[in-house]
């Protein structure tokens, strides 16, 4: 079986970006790997998802399109169930599903 194990977005506003999904109750760790630089990590049901800053070799992640389930109430926001499509600070498209 397949699965999605690692997502990695690249971005010039890591700040507002970790800001956008911590809100939407990711919660993250600040890492550093080496001499690599600071950027912050969350575990979604076994898939690490991370933010990490843009630059040099590594542009902003462009187009995407994420799907994220979470529990009634786990939002900064306070959204009620159902679906929710969002634009984070980036203008990458979040479909939010709150169950």
């Amino acid at each position: 079986m397949i699965r999605t194990s690692l997502i990695v977005v690249y971005t010039d506003r890591l700040d507002a970006c970790h800001a956008f999904y911590a809100g939407l109750g990711l919660t993250f760790a600040k890492e550093r790997h080496g001499a690599g630089p600071e950027h912050y990590a969350a575990l979604l049901d076994g898939t690490v998802f991370e933010l990490y800053p843009a630059g040099g070799r590594r542009p902003a992640t462009g187009s995407l399109r994420l799907g994220l389930t979470v529990p009634a109430g786990s939002t900064a926001q306070g959204f009620a169930p159902g679906r929710h499509v969002l634009t984070d600070p980036d203008g990458r498209v979040v479909d939010l599903h709150v169950t």
